[in-house]
This record gives structure tokens, sequence and C-alpha cells, in this order.
């Protein structure tokens, strides 16, 4: 797909009064400039590795006609973010970005010299009269005029703001493609276009599931590609055992054919997400184009998977940040395509650029059900009891936990990742025959086990009928159970599928009062899975698209919201904040 990321624009604004006033700020105020921009290249990256990338007005910015020439010079540099600072006065009004579909933050210095906090105000003030919801940055710390430092607090905010910025910019003019329609009722694969259009500024494409069985036919794939991804599948694909009845078991000669299948599967979904050069050197030079889609969904079940082997080898193939062809950025697509659980994964990769996991929220353990079952007694993060997320096996291999931050297990950003680490993934990976009373077509289902220990956030975003879209998440950790209570557990549902046992983080209030509380407010059947506790910049990213959140266990000092949101109340954050984006609407 197309890769023309956004830059970050940089805002130099400074009191226009010439004779002595102007000129003593100068370089202090250009120097701010330079030092964010410098700060925020070395800590960002883009999808693909690469540091983010910022562009600084020609000049500083004392009035209106320089606002202005900055505006027409981003406009021409791709800038989908916008950054003001400034050690001093400005004229509010004159100096601000109008731009009011891009996100826009202000750091004002905090020094006694200049009055910096003052303009921060009083822009704060006219971006909320004309209705643009801007981030008002304040150190808490006051400096002295000539410190060239990012304070911590303030760094801290940069960082949350732009990447959440970013994933914004990042989403607009891209495409969500449904591979087929509605799986088995399931609401998030009621594909909402104009959710998709007037919060996330994306296309939605469509194509029937039957356009697969066109290019297995007519060899709309790269043939070359084809062996090689067949041969590493057969070299490191283990297949586990076969879980179904003897009656319902296929002789080896299918299950090979099946293997075959897929991966053309993984190939093809692939291609009409991205498009592929080669395509059009074969004949096929409109396929070649894809969908230009950041985010897809397969439905699946039932349609195709009652005849054709199931999505799951390319739903997890895809997620996961490796392949045939070496690592690489995940490619985001859901399961059953519930488009919502797939926006979900995609705010969350944007956050992170690390694989997602996506699964069933599928069980409460309670304390009691897990001793009474296996004579267990849950304990440490476990105590109060566990989620078992775990779905028809297609979540990214990333998911199993192989990998290591500081010797702890971690999912990393592709580029991040080694060989030591792949080859441990897909040997802790068993590819088991799928269950043939679930797919008829038969295929191959993901089974790992993650690693305990793993800080995760579960988010999902819901529709509700004259609500619109409200996201939820909880953090929480990875919790590693003895080997036997997981089998005895796991095997009361499905165990050829991936499983994940999380414990949520309790707060002792509302839906963090207790796992079961967790449970019973979950919007949906599905959740996705990020490592790290991203629920602060979720919280962030939420407010820009104007999405309220109405469940999550961040701690109050880490939310970061436009400064207007407080003029909703402030005594109350939650409902303040379903109050300014119901005012604000959608950022589209």
């Amino acid at each position: 797909m197309t890769t023309h990321y956004p830059t970050i624009g940089i805002r130099p604004t400074i009191d226009g009064r010439r004779r002595g006033v102007r000129e003593s700020l100068e370089v202090q105020t250009m120097g701010m400039a330079e030092r964010v921009a410098a700060y925020l290249q070395a800590n960002l990256r883009y999808p693909d590795g690469s540091p983010v990338e910022c562009v600084i007005a020609d000049s500083t910015i004392g009035g209106v006609k320089e606002a202005a020439a900055a505006q027409a010079k981003f406009s021409g540099a791709g800038v989908g973010v916008s950054i003001t600072v400034t050690p001093c006065w400005c004229y509010g009004s004159e100096t601000m970005d109008m731009d009011a579909t891009i996100p826009h933050a202000v750091w004002g210095f905090n020094g006694t010299e200049r009055p910096g906090a003052v303009y921060l105000a009083a822009v704060l003030s006219a971006y909320a009269q004309k209705g643009i919801p801007a981030f008002g940055i304040y150190g808490e710390d006051v400096q002295d005029s000539g410190s060239e430092d990012i304070p911590a607090d303030v760094q801290t905010k940069l960082l949350q703001f732009a990447r959440s910025a970013l994933a914004v910019a990042l989403m607009k003019g891209t495409s969500y493609l449904s591979m087929g329609s509605v799986s088995m009722g399931i609401a998030g694969s009621i594909v909402n276009d104009s959710f998709f259009q007037e919060y996330l500024g994306m296309r939605n494409e469509y194509i029937d599931m039957s356009e697969f069985v066109r290019r297995f036919e007519e060899g709309i794939y790269d043939q070359d590609e084809f062996k090689r991804a067949l041969k590493w599948t057969k070299e490191n694909c283990r297949v586990g055992p076969d879980n179904n009845p003897v009656h319902l078991q296929v002789s080896d000669e299918v299950k090979e054919s099946q293997w075959e299948t897929c991966v053309k599967m993984a190939l093809i979904g692939r291609d009409l997400m991205a498009g592929n050069p080669v395509l059009a050197e074969l004949g096929f030079e409109e396929e070649a184009q894809g969908h230009n889609a950041l985010a897809a969904g397969f439905q699946g079940q039932r349609q195709w998977t009652d005849h054709f082997p199931n999505g799951d080898f390319m739903e997890t193939i895809l997620n996961s940040s490796f392949d045939w062809n070496g690592r690489r950025a995940p490619y985001i697509l859901a399961t059953e395509n519930d488009s919502l659980n797939g926006v979900t994964m995609l705010f969350n990769y944007l956050l992170t650029n690390t694989a997602q996991i996506f699964a069933d929220v599928r069980t409460y353990w309670s304390p009691a059900a897990v001793k009474r079952v296996t004579g267990y007694e849950l304990e440490g993060q476990a105590a109060g009891g566990l989620l078992h997320l775990i779905n028809s096996g297609s979540a990214a291999l990333d998911g199993a936990g192989e990998q290591t931050a500081d010797g702890q297990p971690a999912i990393k950003p592709f580029w991040e990742i080694t060989d030591d680490e792949v080859e441990a993934t897909l040997k802790a990976t068993e590819f088991r025959p799928a269950s043939q009373e679930y797919f008829r077509g038969g295929g191959f289902s993901t089974d790992y086990l993650t690693k305990g220990g793993m800080p995760v956030t579960m988010a999902r975003l819901n529709l509700v009928k004259g609500l619109g879209p409200v996201l939820q998440l909880v953090e929480g950790y990875t919790v590693e159970l003895p080997e036997a209570v997981h089998r005895t557990l796991d095997e009361r549902t499905d165990p050829t599928w991936p499983t994940t046992w999380f414990a949520p983080n309790l707060t002792g209030a509302g839906p963090f009062s207790s796992v079961y509380d967790v449970m019973n407010n979950w919007g949906a059947n599905h959740g996705a899975i990020s490592y790290g506790h991203i629920g602060a910049d979720l919280i962030t990213l939420a407010s820009m698209l104007r999405i309220p959140v109405c469940m999550h266990n961040v701690a109050e000092s880490k939310i970061f919201r436009p400064r207007v949101w407080s003029m909703f109340g402030t005594e109350t954050p939650e409902a303040a904040d379903y109050r300014a984006c119901r005012n604000f609407g959608p950022l589209y």
C-alpha cells in the first residue's frame, strides 16, 4: 500500500513586537523547535522502522502571514501532526494553526522571564472557542530562560501526544478491506462505513470471498513466491496432533492439499490488502494495485469454511512480524471480519508497532472454579481469577511470548526481533488440523500458550445506537499456570487454539472491583491484546478521534486529553469525556 508517511510539523511561535523584543527571542524560540524535532525523531518510528520525520517552519511565527507561510510549507510536506512551541508571549489567534482536521499540541515554556505559559493559556482558549481541541503541554517546574532541557514530564506528554497523533494521521486516507460479509451474525462484522469515514478518515473496500477462488483458478499470485512460501511452511510450521474423531479425520493427501490452499490464501490476502507489483508483470495490472488497506477482515465462517480450509493460517501469518520473506511489519487482519476488533488492533498496532493478539474473551475462571476443577489455588497476579483469551486459531505468532526484552517475555517491533526469537516462536507453536465440526473444509489452527509475566492491554471498540463508538480497555498481565492446570482448563474448550491467560489489574472500584466485573462489563465477544500498558495512549488517541472511553483502569495522573475537556467538568472525567466527544463530534 501507499507508504508516504505523515510528518510532524513544528511551529516556533514568537512575540511579534520588534525593536528588541522579537530579536532577543529568535534563537531561543527556534532552538526549542529544533530540540523538540530532534527528540521526537530519536524516539519515534514509523511502521517500517524508519525514524519519524519532523518539519520545522522556515521562520519563527509572530503573526498571521508567517502562520500562513508555515501552513503552506506543511501542506507540501505531508504534515499530519502540529506541535507549537514557544518560550514567550505570542498573539494567540494570529499565530495558531487553524487546520481543524489534524491533532494539535502547544508547549508553553515554564519560565518566569517570559510568559510562555500565558501564551499557552491564551491560545488554548482560542482553540476551544474556535472548536479545535488542542493539547496543552506545561512543565511542572520553572526552568531558567536559557535552559535547553526538555523536562521529563514534558517529554512524556510530547511522546504521548505525538504517538497518538501519528496514529490518527497514518489512518487517514487508507482503507479497511472487508473480505466477505457478516460472519455468523457477529455485530462487529456488520461493517459501518459512516464510522470509518467520519471518525477515522478511512475508506471502505469490499470483495466477495469468491475472489480467492478466482485467483486460485487463474493463478493470480506469485508462483515463485508460492513455492518458496510452501517450502518454508513445511520446514518451519510444525503440524500438531489431529484432535478430530477418527471418522472425521482426513488423509495426509488431503491435508497436503489444504496446506497448499492455506499458503495461497496468505499470499492472496496480502496482495488484496497491499497490492503486489509482481502481478502486473504476470499481466494482472488491476489486481497488482491492491486496496490500500491498512487493516482488513476475513469473514470465513461459514460460507467459506464449510467448503474451503479456514483462514487461520492466513490470519496468523499476516498478523505476525515475520514469514518466508523474513521479518517485516505485521498486516492487521481481523478474524470473522470483526471490523471493530480490527480497528482496535489497528489502534494498538499504530501506537506500538507490534503484532496484536486477536482473541475471544472466552471465560472467567474464578479462584473457586479453578480450585474445584483442578485442585489448584490461584496465586500472585492471578489470585483474583483469570480471563481465558482464546479463539479459533488466528492470533499473531508473536503472542507466544518467545521474544524477550530485559530478559522477560515480550512482543517487539519487527526490527528488534532476532533470528533466534523467530525460531523459538515457531518451535513453541503447533498447527493443529482444524476441528471438522466447526470447519468442514478443514485447514490448520494455530496453537500456542502465551508465556506469563507480560504486561498487556486488552481493548475493544463498540458501536452503540444513538451514542456512536465507545472504547473500553483494561491493563493487566499474562499469567503462566502449572502445565497440568493449564491442560485441564484448556481441554474443556478447543485445545487446538492459542491460549492467553490474562489477569486484569484491579482498582477495587466499578468494573475493576473484581475480575468477574471486568468480564461482566466487556462489550463484545472479542478483544485486541497488545504488549505493554498502553491504556494512557489509547485514551489520548480516543480523545483525538472524539471517541469516549467507557471503561479503563489507567491512573488519572497518566491521562492526557485536550485542555478543553476540563471545560466539560472536572469532578467526573469519564462523564466530561462523553460530553466533550458529543459536543465536538467526529474528527472528519
